[in-house]
């Protein structure tokens, strides 16, 4: 009987709805680890930049995976341009870079003046059947009487080299004693294997908790159709993690091509997004995946809630997706995805169950999101636009995000978010208030937030009560 959907009905609350308690404490918020895990990559702070094609690209994906945190790339575009743009984070910083650039000891100084303003380096190996005899630098080229002069008469040929097993610490000496920028890394035989820059050193040591590889290279995850088997082979090499890209993951056949990736595919793979225990269950058990995007129309430029009447707001998509994850003694991880405008709804998803958040939003407008500023009205703004907006379904890359029976009709619009000055600024702040809201609850670490939180309800009057109130904000005076 229809009446009966809703004997039972279930209470689908949502961040607003609840407010954690404070708890007895020993923890100061400097004190809190914030670190976790999906699959085999740790990373310091429990971010994920949302694969959106104006959160996401190379430069966003480059800023916080510095920060600890790790970067999706979108795919509404081609898949040699995403290539490109995780090649572009994977040279971006790298003790060892081992993809290095050279020129041979024929080429002209005007080819090897070239490849440096296309490449943005400032420096080239030069290579003779394998082996390492000599360097070109732009000092060299800019000295150079002819650009049709070959590199072997302007190259310095005395190139301080060292071996494959060198340490930073050793390379950062040898850099600074010599004077110099580039060590080329040589095996017993004298053939270049690889190249230490001043630059990669110099970020590896300003940014000890960033998010890298085994080689010391940032690393980056990929957005994904589900049904793109050639996509995900094409980005294999190049990326660390897959994320899947559908609306509503929890459909046999998205199931089924998501399968076929894992099998064919050695990248770790996200599914999602879902909203249920049901849908997490499915997964846990039918699929070889270290992640569960989780959470569906709750984003603030989605209008699939409004637009259709189906949603699984995150917080209740969180707490039904990680009881499924408890019971089975699973390890794959909850990545609370919608709705995330700040710390405080990043530490309620933390107390649900979540082992990360995914950013869309809270990193839109940032100096490394995609776009230039726009100035309206005096104020500086930048475009936030939901991947099932019209302007992003013009793009026929994001058509199959959303199922085949609201292909036609938008999910998501198009707007201005202000500007916000560089992500590390945002990152730091969303950190510093994900701490406190810890400290709090009295928790350590992600783990203890799991299982120490209190979660209340909160009335409408209450939620006004709770935010500042009955006073004029100072800035209003000086708007």
């Amino acid at each position: 009987m229809p009446w009966d959907k809703f004997a039972n009905i279930e209470m689908a609350f949502t961040f607003g709805d609840v407010i954690l308690l404070p708890g007895k404490t020993q923890v100061e918020p400097s004190e809190v680890d914030l670190s976790t895990r999906l699959g085999e990559i740790g990373l310091h702070v429990p971010i994920l930049s949302s694969p959106m094609d104006t959160v996401t690209e190379a430069e966003m994906a480059i800023a916080v995976a510095r920060m600890g945190a790790l970067g999706v790339l979108h795919r509404n575009c081609t898949v040699e341009e995403q290539v490109n743009m995780a090649k572009a984070v994977k040279r971006a910083e790298s003790f060892i870079i081992r993809d290095v650039v050279t020129v041979t000891p024929d080429d002209t100084v005007e080819a090897a003046r070239a490849i440096m303003k296309e490449m943005n380096i400032s420096g080239l190996p030069v290579v003779a059947e394998g082996r390492l005899v000599g360097i070109i630098t732009r000092r060299d080229v800019y000295f150079a009487e002819d650009g049709n002069q070959v590199v072997k008469e302007v190259m310095t040929k005395d190139v301080i080299t060292v071996s494959p097993d060198i340490t930073p610490q050793e390379a950062r000496k040898i850099m600074s004693r010599y004077k110099i920028e580039k060590l080329p890394v040589v095996d017993d035989s004298g053939r270049l294997v690889g190249l230490i820059t001043a630059k990669d050193v110099f970020y590896r040591e300003s940014h000890p908790f960033a998010t890298r590889d085994e080689e010391g290279r940032l690393r980056v995850a990929a957005a994904i159709s589900p049904f793109d088997l050639e996509r995900a082979k094409t980005l294999e090499p190049y990326v660390d993690l897959l994320v899947t890209d559908v609306a509503h993951f929890h459909n046999e056949n998205v199931m089924r091509a998501a399968k076929r990736i894992t099998e064919e595919v050695n990248v770790p793979l996200v599914a999602g997004n879902i909203g249920t225990y049901e849908a997490a269950e499915e997964i846990i058990t039918r699929l070889d995946v270290v992640g569960l995007r989780v959470g569906i129309a709750s984003g603030s430029i989605c209008t699939t809630g409004e637009v259709t009447g189906v949603a699984a707001p995150t917080l209740f998509a969180v707490a039904k997706a990680s009881e499924a994850v408890a019971k089975y003694g699973s390890d794959v991880a909850v990545i609370a995805d919608g709705g995330v405008r700040g710390p405080a709804e990043a530490a309620k998803a933390f107390a649900a169950g979540a082992d990360a958040v995914m950013l869309g939003f809270a990193l839109a407008g940032t100096k490394e999101s995609p776009g230039s500023p726009l100035i309206v009205g005096g104020k500086m703004y930048k475009v936030y636009r939901g991947m099932g907006s019209p302007s992003a379904r013009s793009k026929r890359f994001a058509l199959d995000r959303y199922s085949k029976p609201s292909k036609d009709i938008a999910e998501g619009i198009e707007g201005l978010v202000p500007y916000r000055g560089d992500v590390a600024t945002v990152i730091d702040k969303f950190v510093a208030g994900l701490k406190a809201a810890f400290g709090y609850v009295g928790a350590a670490n992600i783990g203890e937030m799991k299982e120490r939180a209190r979660i209340a309800l909160l009335s409408s009057v209450g939620a006004r009560e709770i935010a500042p109130h009955d006073v004029k904000p100072m800035e209003k005076f000086s708007a």
